[in-house]
């Protein structure tokens, strides 16, 4: 099925970044749903590259999987098969060994720091790593905190991760992080999470409160540990091949209509957050939602620590010491 779906992809390439009627067309495929923050930033992205350019260039974007799930399309840009996708920093650990920072647990003081960090001189490094690789970063934008959710252990420590099944991104440093905290990391495809919840593949997830409820994950799972134990971004990635057909004028009209969205995402994350933890919890006329939990996370650095010191003397190493430098 994938290869079949794959093999679409490149059917598309002669229209990644088509040009009809004198209007150049960028096609975006992600994997989140029409709900979620990450997504209206992107729209409000692509309503102004129509607006800056007066019509003339034109984001279509993909949502929901539409193209595929993220490694698949990460891959379609690489041989310009797609304009643009969406990914977690996390699965772009494969691609680009810098990204393997962003992965790490309690990385980031807070969210002050953390965008000091990607708006500043390492986030631009971060951005422009993978254009070797044929991806393009053009912005991060915010993610929020991944906790983990489980359907019938409620986690108040690391010890009551062992034994559990957590689903994890197809990243090698979340594998790390949640065998570390003593469970059994498990790659699923985000599309194929619910029922895999909802049939016992897997005990639990990890991800941020949007996740959790436009996905209706809190359908099946009881409990949601705010351990807060990472905060990857999501990045928005072209393809430099087809980055480089666009004229100055059109690579200036899209950076700009990106470097607006990022500030319309922020505040479109932290209103929908909030929303989100409400939301997910059980209510007066509704049957289904988690307990929330606020555990203790000493434990949870503790455990992981030795994980973050491994690094040590290494390039990624080296990025943790400049990123914990950033006042």
């Amino acid at each position: 099925m994938r290869r079949w779906l794959l093999f679409g992809m490149v059917v598309l390439a002669c229209q990644g970044c088509a040009k009809k009627s004198d209007v150049v067309v960028l096609k975006l495929a992600h994997g989140l749903n029409t709900e979620h923050p990450v997504h209206k930033g992107m729209v409000f992205m692509a309503e102004k590259v129509a607006e800056k350019s007066g019509g003339k260039m034109r984001i279509d974007i993909y949502p929901s999987e539409q193209l595929g799930p993220e490694k698949e399309c990460i891959e379609a840009l690489q041989f310009g098969a797609l304009a643009m996708t969406k990914t977690s920093s996390s699965p772009m650990e494969g691609f680009v060994e810098e990204m393997k920072v962003l992965g790490l647990p309690y990385l980031f003081r807070d969210k002050e720091h953390y965008w000091k960090v990607l708006s500043g001189p390492i986030g631009k490094e971060l951005l422009a790593a993978g254009e070797k690789k044929g991806l393009k970063g053009l912005c991060f934008y915010d993610a929020g905190a991944r906790s983990f959710y489980t359907v019938n252990k409620p986690v108040n420590s690391p010890a009551d991760l062992k034994g559990l099944k957590i689903r994890v991104q197809k990243s090698p440093i979340a594998m790390d992080m949640v065998k570390a905290l003593g469970a059994s990391p498990t790659p699923i495809d985000y599309g194929e999470l619910y029922t895999s919840l909802q049939q016992g593949v897997v005990d639990g997830a990890e991800n941020n409160a949007p996740s959790l409820y436009t996905s209706r994950h809190y359908e099946v799972c009881k409990y949601y540990s705010l351990d807060e134990h990472t905060m990857p971004p999501d990045v928005l990635l072209i393809s430099p091949a087809i980055w480089n057909r666009l004229t100055a004028e059109q690579q200036k009209i899209l950076q700009e209509a990106v470097d607006e969205s990022v500030e319309y995402q922020k505040q479109q994350w932290a209103e929908f957050e909030k929303l989100s933890m409400l939301e997910v919890q059980p209510k007066e006329g509704k049957a289904v939602g988690v307990q929330i939990i606020h555990p203790d996370k000493q434990p949870f650095r503790d455990a992981v620590k030795p994980m973050l010191e491994s690094f040590a003397g290494t390039k990624i190493g080296d990025l943790v010491r400049r990123i914990q430098e950033v006042q």
